[in-house]
């Protein structure tokens, strides 16, 4: 029997739970987990209180260093790094961009773990993006770095369907699972050098922009099957919304509904306890759950009770 390779000495680069989903999983490996690098410190919550990212407070539960440069352009976080003596820099969701000159520090490389079946959805915002597209499917890619952007040849790769229920929350999850057990059989392959790389097709790219709020406003003239995907896509960041008779709400959950009447789209149907049913450019779309604003997050029927004025039947959103 072969002797499996030596543990990795490696550097980790990431920022939110999707990204210390697996560092945790290299913490429990073999792996010597020697620094962790993840973003500066950020407002969040009502009181803009400075919060750590979910990535530093597991390195720091866990013992490791953390290090949060503002720039891995900076010489001195360069030579900071190059100390380290790394085999690989895994970067997860990291945020910052990796010049050159750090990405030929680590004696094998860096290696990225993307959110995506590259080259479909290069870029900041893979998965909202393939379910607001109407994929069928997503997945993850291990990838080998270079200076593009997710360009590098690919190392592994797993998929996983998009069902009709799955929302941006979901689907993270599952892709949060998927992820870790091919990234360690990636790095077994790094280890032992039998890992091909295979180049990206570059003529099959497309990129998924990073999320404006803007593109979460619904716009009523759209189908309501593209409406649905993108309720379903910034489920739950930044949340669909929409505006009626001065009331801004977020809407969180729904269905399409047949309808093949002519009402203008954006026109309240019916609204009882089975849900709100609007009109769209293309059929009809029934909210189950929302939000208005200021309030908490209630399914259809609650909303409802207290408000059945806002949504009388004929009312028009904005």
């Amino acid at each position: 029997m072969t002797a499996p390779a030596a543990p990795l000495r490696l550097g980790f680069a990431g920022t939110p739970q999707f990204a210390a989903t697996h560092l945790r999983a290299l913490l429990d490996s073999r792996h010597d987990v020697a620094a962790v690098y993840t973003q500066p410190d950020r407002p969040a919550g009502r009181g803009r209180q400075l919060g750590a990212s979910p990535v530093k407070e597991l390195a720091l539960a866990r013992g490791i260093a953390v290090r949060q440069p503002l720039s891995l352009k900076d010489p001195k976080a360069q030579e900071e790094l190059a100390a380290l003596a790394l085999d690989v820099l895994v970067v997860v969701a990291y945020g910052l961009i990796l010049p050159p000159a750090v990405l030929a520090l680590p004696r094998l490389g860096c290696v990225n773990v993307h959110a995506s079946l590259l080259p479909r959805w290069r870029g900041a915002a893979p998965v909202q993006r393939a379910l607001a597209a109407g994929d069928a499917a997503i997945g993850i890619t291990i990838m080998q770095m270079d200076a593009g952007l997710d360009t590098g040849a690919i190392l592994a790769m797993s998929e996983c369907p998009i069902t009709a229920a799955d929302t941006g929350g979901s689907l993270l999850e599952r892709l949060a699972a998927l992820g870790p057990p091919l990234l360690l059989e990636t790095l077994a392959g790094l280890a032992a050098g039998n890992l091909k790389p295979q180049p990206q097709d570059n003529s099959q790219a497309t990129y998924a922009a990073k999320i404006d709020k803007r593109e979460a406003a619904i716009a009523w003239h759209d189908s309501a099957v593209v409406i649905d995907r993108k309720v379903r896509a910034f489920n739950p960041v930044p949340v669909a919304h929409a505006a009626l008779k001065g009331t801004t709400m977020r809407i969180w959950a729904g269905a399409v509904s047949a309808y093949s009447g002519g009402a203008t789209a954006g026109t309240v149907l019916s609204a009882d306890r089975d849900g709100i049913v609007v009109a769209c450019g293309e059929g009809a779309y029934r909210i189950l759950e929302l939000q208005l604003e200021g309030r908490k997050r209630l399914d259809a029927a609650a909303i409802l009770n207290s408000r059945a004025d806002l949504f009388t039947p004929g009312a028009l959103f904005d």
